[in-house]
C-alpha cells in the first residue's frame, strides 16, 4: 500500500515523501527509524490508481542491477568522488529506466543534506531495511565504501540462491501446468466423443472397467452443470470451478500478506518435508552473512538482530530471533538462546560460542554462511536431478492410464462384436 507522509526530523525541518508498505503501522516504524516526527500519514490515492493496474507491470529493479550499482558507488567513493557526484553520474549509466529515477530522487535528497541512509529509506521496493541499516552503519563509521563492498556480496549471494531456486522449479512446473492443461482439454473435449463411441459399440448397459467409468463420470462432471446459478443454468462445472478457483486464490494472498496470515503460512512451509530444509538453509545463510556485516559494520547485537531477524524472509524463524534477543537484552550471550531454538542447527550454537569467547563472531558466521550457502546449492542441483525424472514417470502413468480407460474398452468391444 502506497502511503504519503508529511513529517519533521531533529531539527524540526519538515520532509515530506511517500513509501509502499504493508500498512500504517509500518510506515510509522519506519519513520521512528529514520529519527522523524509523523505530522500527516495519508494513503496516496492518486499515485496508487495510475501506478498498478492489470495491464501495466509493477515498477522494479533486479538484484543485478543494484549489485552493479552497489558495486560502482562503492568504488567511486573509494576513489574520493564526492556522493552527489557518484550518484548523478551512476543515474545516467543505469540500464533500468526505473533505476534511473530512483537515483535522481536518491541525488536530490542527497544534494538537499539528508544522508545515504534516509535517502536509500524513501524507496523500500529497492533498498531493503538491511541495506538500509547497513548504509547508516557505514556512515556512521566513515567506511561506507566498504560497507558497500560487502553489501553488493550480500546481494550476489542473495540472488546466487534465488537464482538455483527458480531455476530447479522451473521444469516442474511448467511439466505440470502443461499436464493439467492437457488432462481438461481430454477431459471436455475428447472423453465425451469417446464415450459416445463405447455407448454405440456395447450399448447403454455395456460393462465397462472401473477407471473408465471413472474417467467418464469425470468428464461429465467437468462438461455438465450441476450447480443452479440465477442465469447461468448452462455455465460448466469446470468453468465454475476455475471462477471459484481464482477467487479462492486471490483472497488466500490477500489474508497471506497480512501478519497472522503470514505466520501461519511460514510455519505451514517449516512443516512441509523436503520445501522445510531448503528454506532453513537459506534462511541460516542469510542470518550467518546479514548478521555478520551489521556487527563488523559496528550495529549493536540487539539492532543487528532485529534487521537480521526481518531480512530471513519467515516470520516464525524471526519471532524465535527476537526472542533471543529479549534474552541477550537480560544479560545471555547470543548461543545460548539460539542453543534452544527447533529451527536453528546445533552447530551454528557452537560456532557463535565459539566466535563469542574468541571475539570473532562475524568470522565464524561469515564460515557458517559459506558453508550453508553450498548445502542449499548441492540440495537445489540434487533435487533438480532428481524431480525431472519423478515428473516424466507421472506424466507417462497418467498418459498410460488414459489410454488403457480408453482404448482398451474399445478394443474388447470390437472384439465382442467381431465374435458376435
Amino acid at each position: 500500500m502506497l502511503f504519503a507522509y508529511k513529517a519533521t526530523n531533529k531539527e524540526g525541518k519538515p520532509v515530506s515523501g511517500t513509501a509502499e508498505v504493508a500498512n500504517k503501522q509500518a510506515l510509522l516504524a519506519l519513520l521512528h527509524k529514520q529519527e522523524l516526527h509523523p505530522v500527516l500519514i495519508e494513503i496516496d490515492k492518486g499515485k496508487g490508481k495510475s501506478g498498478k493496474s492489470l495491464f501495466r507491470s509493477k515498477k522494479k529493479v533486479k538484484l543485478q542491477d543494484l549489485v552493479i550499482f552497489t558495486r560502482q558507488l562503492s568504488t567511486m567513493i573509494s576513489a574520493g568522488v564526492p556522493l552527489a557526484r557518484s550518484l548523478s553520474a551512476l543515474q545516467g549509466d543505469a540500464q533500468n529506466p526505473y533505476m534511473k529515477e530512483v537515483l535522481a530522487g536518491v541525488a536530490k535528497e542527497v544534494e538537499g543534506g539528508q544522508p545515504l541512509g534516509d535517502a536509500f529509506a524513501k524507496y523500500p521496493d529497492v533498498f531493503s531495511e538491511v541495506y538500509i541499516n547497513m548504509v547508516r552503519a557505514g556512515e556512521e563509521g566513515g567506511i561506507l565504501d566498504d560497507i558497500l563492498k560487502r553489501l553488493a556480496l550480500q546481494v550476489e549471494q542473495d540472488a546466487s540462491i534465488r537464482k538455483k531456486i527458480k531455476s530447479a522449479m522451473m521444469y516442474p512446473v511448467v511439466i505440470l501446468t502443461i499436464t493439467v492443461i492437457a488432462f481438461f482439454g481430454i477431459m471436455l473435449f475428447i472423453v465425451p466423443k469417446l464415450g459416445t463411441i463405447l455407448t454405440s459399440l456395447g450399448g447403454p448397459n455395456a460393462k465397462l472397467p472401473v477407471y473408465t467409468q471413472a474417467l467418464l463420470k469425470i468428464s461429465k462432471f467437468c462438461t455438465e452443470s450441476s450447480i443452479p446459478i440465477p442465469g447461468l443454468n448452462k455455465l460448466p462445472n469446470l468453468i465454475l470451478f476455475l471462477i471459484l478457483a481464482v477467487i479462492g486464490v486471490i483472497y488466500l494472498r490477500r489474508y497471506i500478506k497480512t501478519d497472522k496470515g503470514k505466520y501461519k503460512f511460514h510455519g505451514l512451509l517449516l512443516r512441509l518435508p523436503i520445501v522445510k530444509v531448503v528454506i532453513l538453509k537459506v534462511a541460516i545463510a542469510r542470518f550467518s552473512r546479514t548478521f555478520a556485516s551489521l556487527m563488523s559494520s559496528g550495529v549493536s547485537v540487539l539492532d543487528a538482530l532485529d534487521v537480521t531477524g526481518a531480512a530471513l524472509g519467515n516470520k516464525v524463524i524471526e519471532g524465535e530471533l527476537k526472542a533471543a534477543a529479549e534474552e541477550v537484552k537480560n544479560g545471555k550471550q547470543l548461543s545460548d538462546p539460539i542453543s534452544k531454538s527447533k529451527h536453528f542447527p546445533p552447530i551454528v550454537a557452537q560456532m557463535l560460542a565459539v566466535g563469542e569467547e574468541t571475539g570473532q563472531i562475524d568470522t565464524v558466521l561469515v564460515k557458517i554462511a559459506d558453508f550453508y550457502e553450498e548445502e542449499v546449492t548441492v540440495l537445489i542441483d540434487g533435487l533438480a536431478a532428481i524431480i525431472e525424472p519423478i515428473m516424466i514417470v507421472f506424466l507417462g502413468a497418467g498418459v498410460g492410464l488414459i489410454a488403457a480407460s480408453v482404448m482398451g474398452p474399445i478394443a474388447n468391444l470390437s472384439k465382442n462384436i467381431g465374435n458376435g
